[in-house]
């Protein structure tokens, strides 16, 4: 498997769509905090890969 560059996400303090990258050989599941390119917040990411390599991408508030 290889990086995938770009998953869109919509922050959960500015509501504007923003892009998370994600390495895939980093395990199935990856948390880790990233501020928003807009506004600045930070967010906890959470990114898990499912059977077939898919990833799914949850932005939450920090702290929630």
């Amino acid at each position: 498997m290889t990086a995938i560059p770009e998953i869109p996400a919509r922050c959960p303090y500015c509501g504007e769509m923003a892009e998370v990258s994600a390495d895939p050989s980093g395990g199935v599941v990856q948390e880790y905090v990233e501020d928003c390119p807009v506004c600045c917040r930070p967010w906890n990411v959470r990114i898990a890969f499912d059977e077939w390599g898919d990833p799914s991408v949850e932005l939450r508030r920090e702290g929630e």
